[in-house]
């Protein structure tokens, strides 16, 4: 087994988002079963399934990673996707890392010895569509990626290796494709701003499997305002990424609200952003039996809206096609105009919920754009643009 070195546990810890989670006890095996040989394994990863009981041939595959400290019996236990399997009939993947590969268990989704095309951990996972399918007779054409965090982040990666393998991925509190490649940029990509433009954005994506002409991935992307462990600042980024990609728009064609506090904005189509008012780091669930609930709670698994039940529509599980918007029982509306604009100082922005502080220093929520000092004397306008993103507009209100 590989065992990559790092320069300490803090440095990790900042740098390759900490998800920490209480393990959940191992499904019984008639469950969630281990597949002890997938073929090529460079990354050293373990591979899981979840089969649902005579499942037929030429049903699709969801491959679902964890986020860090995590394993596939957590992910199997909480995000609701084996229930989802069950309704609608696929088969879903859950790669597993290891402390050998990462002290932490995160995927290694900001080393470029993992994260790009047949290398390393990417190579596994790409291995383990490759034996889900020849198991079950698969279809290859509805092959799909989804995950938390640094499996959040490893998504975006492996949209961007294999747009021949992966019709669409689901990135939940992630990272664009290729923003870092070292602990000290995981970081920085963490928190912060890259100031990259969308075209920059995509040449990251496109450079990955050059002279590739076929179709991209359309991507759903999952994020709350308030997490501060992967900045919301990096759901912008991403649709700045794959709309590029695409070669859309970076205005919304359609914007939906959704359960939860959640908005729903549609980029032709070809890239959905989910914005979740005041939700922190994790995979959204929603426990219950109705149509569009499903996982159930635990650490770094929030109550208010099943994500993967949105994103397996989006994937087109549901049916078997690839929609472009959410079901019927949501409204749908015309992209929305800015919202609210408050000038105060930065204090009483903080006490409002509208930017917090960080040694000594206020940052707007969800966009983080740095505002100066924390004090009552520094004054600055904050916009809303979607519920709990605030931007920087001085001079506008």
């Amino acid at each position: 087994m590989r065992k990559l070195a790092f320069a300490g546990l803090a440095a990790i810890t900042a740098a390759v988002l900490t998800t920490v989670g209480v393990a959940a006890a191992d499904p019984p095996p008639s469950s969630l079963v281990q597949v002890p040989s997938f073929g090529a394994n460079p990354g050293a990863l373990a591979m899981y399934t979840y089969t649902p009981a005579g499942l037929e041939t030429g049903r699709p595959v969801v491959v679902a990673l964890h986020g860090c400290t995590q394993s596939a019996a957590d992910y199997y236990a909480h995000s609701g996707w084996p229930e989802l399997a069950d309704r609608w009939r696929f088969e879903v993947v859950f790669p597993q890392q290891s402390t050998a590969n990462n002290s932490l268990k995160c995927f290694n989704w900001f080393s470029t010895a993992d994260d790009t095309r047949g290398n390393g951990e990417a190579a596994s996972i790409r291995s383990m569509v490759d034996k889900a399918i020849a198991d079950h007779g698969s279809d290859r054409a509805r092959v799909f990626v989804t995950g938390l965090s640094a499996g959040g982040g490893m998504t975006a990666d492996l949209l961007a290796a294999y747009p021949d393998v992966f019709a669409a991925g689901g990135i939940n509190a992630g990272l664009p494709a290729q923003c870092a490649t070292s602990v000290t940029e995981a970081t920085n990509c963490q928190q912060n701003d890259q100031r990259l433009t969308p075209a920059q954005w995509a040449s990251k994506v496109k450079a990955q499997y050059p002279g590739y002409g076929g179709p991209w991935p359309r991507v759903a992307i999952w994020q709350g305002t308030a997490d501060y462990t992967v900045y919301p600042v990096n759901g912008t980024e991403l649709r700045d990424q794959w709309t590029a990609v695409h070669g859309v728009s970076q205005t919304p064609t359609s914007t939906q609200s959704l359960p939860g506090g959640t908005t729903l904005t549609n980029y032709g189509g070809k890239v959905q952003l989910y914005s979740i008012a005041g939700m922190g780091h994790g995979t959204a669930v929603d426990p219950g039996t109705g149509t569009t609930q499903c996982g159930s709670t635990g650490a770094y698994f929030l109550a208010g809206i099943c994500s993967s039940y949105y994103t397996g529509v989006f994937f087109g599980l549901d049916n078997g096609s690839s929609p472009t918007s959410v079901p019927p029982t949501t409204t749908t509306t015309t992209a929305a105009p800015a919202g609210t604009c408050v000038s105060a100082s930065n204090y009483a922005h903080t006490q409002a919920g509208r930017a917090h502080q960080s040694a000594g220093q206020t940052y707007a929520n969800g966009s983080n754009q740095a505002m100066g000092l924390w004090n009552t004397f520094t004054v600055h306008a904050l916009r809303e643009t979607s519920p709990g993103y605030w931007v920087l507009a001085d001079g506008q209100c």
